[in-house]
């Protein structure tokens, strides 16, 4: 049976190979300490489980303490330049496009057809893990695919993905982070304490008033934390199992994935999204840095609405 530990050997070979190549560049100043933090990365999904708690979190503090004495710069990676970029882009075309929709096709046959598979009368794909397991294949299927179209050397996706990871810097790590942060929340009882202020104060009487305070407190949630995973713990806990499903009687499946849509929502709104929302003003040297989280509102809100009315109309058939 393929279990998550095959993920994580590919991410951690993935990032051992960011390290190796930043400690090669010569034309980057701070490239051990960048070669130790992504080697740092990539024993954490090699090795986290023979490290334990005490060897994991002394590895977590190398990573802050890399990151905040400024220890990480941005390497140049021998890649194609924003000339030959464009180039390719006119002779590929439409083309560029294929691998980034072969994802979802793979994601799909993955799901659907590798994971009722069985091999020597056990599963082929973890059932409790198959969608992520479906994720990594079609990652790899993707990279495949565009190298075999797009003829490039072997060695461009892992220089590419390197000039990504020096450019998004530690904020790369930020989901990571935050969803675990929101799993101790969890354990601490964030969840049940929001829930008891939230019961105090609004009357939950009602479907839609349960609806619209789990989503509106999902999005507004994440846009604290900065992640939808680290809100969805503490706000499913707190509102979501014991009002919308124990009480209500929603059914959990459209109620949690309707409720990581409304994270969503607040993660379109959130500068703590670094990755995702300053980024982008940075590398296009936007002189507003919060550009891409002002044009986002106008799409975030709307949606959010619709989240509220969907599960209002869906999570109790």
């Amino acid at each position: 049976m393929i279990k998550l530990g095959a993920v994580y050997l590919l991410a951690g070979f993935v990032f051992g190979a960011f390290a190796v190549l930043s400690a090669l560049d010569r034309n980057n100043p701070k490239r051990l300490g960048n070669a130790a933090f992504w080697g740092l990365v990539a024993t954490s999904f090699l090795a986290g489980d023979d490290l334990r708690d005490l060897g994991n979190g002394v590895l977590v503090l190398g990573l802050a303490l890399i990151a905040g004495f400024g220890l990480l710069g941005r390497g140049q990676p021998a890649t194609t330049s924003a000339e030959q970029r464009r180039a390719l882009s006119d002779r590929f075309g439409e083309k560029l496009f294929v691998p980034a929709l072969a994802l979802p096709v793979v994601v799909a046959f993955g799901v659907l057809v590798l994971k009722p598979l069985t091999f020597a009368g056990e599963p082929l794909l973890d059932p409790k893990q198959a969608t992520l397991l479906s994720l990594a294949l079609a990652a790899v299927a993707g990279v495949a695919l565009a190298l075999v179209l797009l003829r490039q050397p072997l060695i461009s996706p892992l220089q590419e993905g390197r000039r990504l990871m020096d450019t998004v810097g530690w904020a790369a790590l930020l989901p990571q982070v935050l969803a675990a942060l929101g799993a101790v929340f969890a354990l601490a009882g964030v969840g049940k304490v929001i829930g008891d202020l939230v019961t105090a104060y609004i009357p939950m009487d009602t479907r839609l008033a349960a609806v619209a305070v789990y989503c509106l407190g999902m999005a507004g949630f994440t846009v604290i934390m900065g992640n939808a995973f680290a809100a969805f713990p503490v706000l499913t806990a707190g509102v979501g199992l014991p009002i919308l499903i124990q009480r209500f009687g929603g059914d959990p499946a459209v109620v949690c994935a309707i409720g990581m849509l409304s994270g969503f929502c607040g993660t379109l709104m959130t500068p703590l999204a670094a990755n995702f929302n300053l980024v982008p003003p940075a590398l296009l040297e936007l002189k507003d840095r919060y550009a891409v989280i002002k044009a986002q509102i106008p799409t975030a809100l709307p949606l959010l609405v619709a989240n509220i009315g969907l599960m209002y109309a869906f999570a109790f058939r």
